[in-house]
């Protein structure tokens, strides 16, 4: 069996390109600061989801925008694409929000949270003895 499978290739080489790409020429200035934290590339390589993280505020809102954003700009960069990488067919590619990043802060917060609490009790426990 194969060390590595040729989406994966095709993903890691596709989430390097994308990553310049939407940094580097998407010239839309309400598009924020984007991060390509994954790409999934279907086994035909007919599509690529594509996922994303902002930096800063994520509202609702923001997200939505920041992915209009790159969905119509979706036909430009798969063209660059195609001209980066040699394949004979470029994935269409579909964006797609990433909170794990988010969720990953706020149980964090969580967890830090809740050994101060018990830092805290167990120090009141220990003023009393």
């Amino acid at each position: 069996m194969r060390e590595f499978k040729r989406t994966d290739r095709v993903a890691d080489q596709l989430q390097k390109e994308l990553a310049v790409l939407i940094q580097r020429e998407i010239k839309d200035p309400r598009l924020g600061m984007v991060t390509v934290s994954g790409v999934e590339v279907s086994r035909d390589l007919g599509y690529a989801d594509v996922h994303v993280t902002l930096l800063g505020e994520n509202d609702d809102q923001r997200v939505a925008e920041n992915l209009k954003i790159l969905k119509r700009a979706a036909g430009f960069l798969r063209g660059q694409i195609a001209r980066r990488i040699k394949l004979r067919h470029v994935p269409e590619l579909r964006f797609h929000y990433d909170a794990s990043l988010e969720r990953g802060q706020r149980l964090s917060s969580l967890i830090d949270e809740a050994v101060a609490d018990d830092r805290a009790r167990h120090d009141d426990e220990e003023g009393q003895r």
